[in-house]
């Protein structure tokens, strides 16, 4: 039996523009499955309509064309996926490993929001959809970059949503099942996902697929140590110079930038970004970064001083 062809993706949520931490992950992403001569799948998780901004996809997508980072095949689009995400639920109601659920988040309260029996007072129109997450579910992994992983799903997170109230399908049902579809064998991400990595694996596991290798990438931090997303990082990534702000992730990934050095041109870049990148050089903790030091080149709009 051959091993399948490596495979990463790109998910991004589309919630907003590309912030330097996103683009991070999606440069990371495809360095890794294009140096292992793998495919890098893209899709736009869009899974949220209260979430999402009107445009937000499509000038994600027209960023990551200007940065080179081409994807193959078709683009999935979450919203599109319904069917898909209802049959897998249909496998899991069916095996008693989902359930129906009337309990809210007031009635969750006394528990800290996590669900180990219904305690619902009373029944709800528009009930949710649970995955049955019994004692001892003790999911162990070994993250690529973050070393070996444990959690006890059933005390730190108990029986988790799949379906919510309000109709809309869950994440952690859709990047499952979309993640099998897609062929994906590499899941390269930020960090802040690392915590929902072991309910993805008992989805998996709960319906018969494949789980992938996972690697966590360092989220980027700004002085006090706050995640960029929330500060400097919702400013948008300059795509008009796309060749000194890759060279700036590339270093950030821990990449020797000699590399890189005397290479103007986009594509040269990339071919050379392709050749020499090393997964041993990645970061394996989050990257605290100086004030102001994403200012130029990476920001489309540089912040005001303070």
């Amino acid at each position: 039996m051959t091993s399948p062809i490596p495979c990463g993706r790109f998910a991004p949520s589309p919630t907003g523009l590309l912030h330097p931490g996103s683009l991070l992950a999606a440069f990371g992403s495809w360095l890794l499955a294009r140096h292992h001569g793998g495919l890098w799948r893209l899709r736009i998780e869009d899974v949220d309509p209260p979430r999402t901004v009107p445009g937000a996809a499509e000038a994600q997508l027209q960023a990551l064309a200007a940065f080179g980072l081409a994807h193959d095949g078709a683009i999935v689009w979450q919203s599109a996926r319904g069917d898909a995400y209802q049959a897998a639920l249909d496998v899991l109601l069916a095996s008693d490993q989902a359930f129906v659920c009337h309990c809210s988040r007031s009635d969750l309260a006394a528990s800290a929001g996590i669900h180990h029996r219904c305690v619902a007072r009373q029944p709800r129109p528009d009930p949710a959809v649970r995955f049955r997450v019994p004692r001892d579910s003790i999911v162990r992994f070994t993250d690529g970059l973050r070393g070996p992983q444990q959690q006890d799903v059933h005390a730190e997170v108990g029986d988790f949503v799949l379906r919510r109230a309000d109709g809309c399908w869950a994440y952690q049902l859709a990047v499952v099942v979309d993640d099998a579809a897609q062929g994906v064998t590499e899941v390269v991400r930020g960090a802040d996902l690392l915590d929902s990595t072991a309910r993805q694996i008992l989805l998996q596991q709960a319906l018969g697929l494949a789980v992938p290798h996972y690697w966590h990438l360092p989220l980027l931090l700004d002085a006090p140590g706050h995640k960029l997303s929330k500060s400097l990082a919702s400013l948008p990534v300059d795509s008009t110079r796309p060749v000194p702000v890759l060279r700036a992730l590339w270093q950030l990934l821990g990449q020797a930038p000699a590399a890189l050095e005397n290479k103007h041109d986009l594509d040269t870049l990339l071919a050379a970004a392709r050749q020499a990148f090393d997964p041993a050089r990645l970061p394996r903790t989050d990257i605290l970064l100086p004030p102001g030091a994403l200012s130029a080149p990476m920001l489309q709009n540089h912040p005001s001083p303070t």
